[in-house]
């Protein structure tokens, strides 16, 4: 895989990192709280938590070293948004490392057997899922996210 192909597989996962950082950080703390179910697993938070508790998963899968140091969040762990920030900034990175380093055939395992691109879509798929989820939660509890914020996520080329 050209080094130029590369680069461009890294800012895709880059840019997808920092609209999930982005709208955590323009969430309310009463909209974190917000669950889509009566038993609270749903709670946007949570959902911020489990997509990178899956990112660690992965990396300890695919790459065991960089897994290293990151924190796996289970269903009973409260989790405050300046962590989840750190945490999604430690995994977006080490995802990151783990495409670099896979491309070069420095790591054991590839990702899927589909190759880097499948997933890359896989981890992009996911978390879109989850931040589709989150919004919709939102808008149910009416804690919106400002309209111009709801554009913004989809403005790859500014993100």
């Amino acid at each position: 895989m050209s080094e130029a192909l590369i680069d461009e597989l890294v800012e895709a996962w880059r840019t997808h990192n920092r609209i999930n950082l982005f709208l955590l950080e323009r969430i309310s703390d009463q909209g974190l709280a917000c669950s889509s179910g009566p038993r609270g697993g749903g709670r946007v938070w949570k959902q911020f938590a489990h997509m990178h508790t899956i990112r660690a998963y992965k990396l300890e899968n695919w790459h065991k070293p960089l897994s290293i140091g990151l924190a796996k969040y289970g269903g009973e762990d409260v989790v405050p948004r300046e962590e989840l920030i750190a945490a999604l900034r430690q995994s977006g990175e080490a995802v990151e490392q783990f495409f670099r380093l896979a491309a070069a055939g420095e790591t054991k395992k590839r990702g899927f057997k589909k190759g880097l691109m499948t997933s890359l879509a896989y981890l992009i798929s996911h978390e879109s899922h989850h931040r589709g989820n989150i919004l919709l939660t939102l808008k149910l509890a009416g804690h919106r996210v400002p309209q111009a914020d709801s554009y913004a996520i989809w403005d790859w080329d500014k993100m």
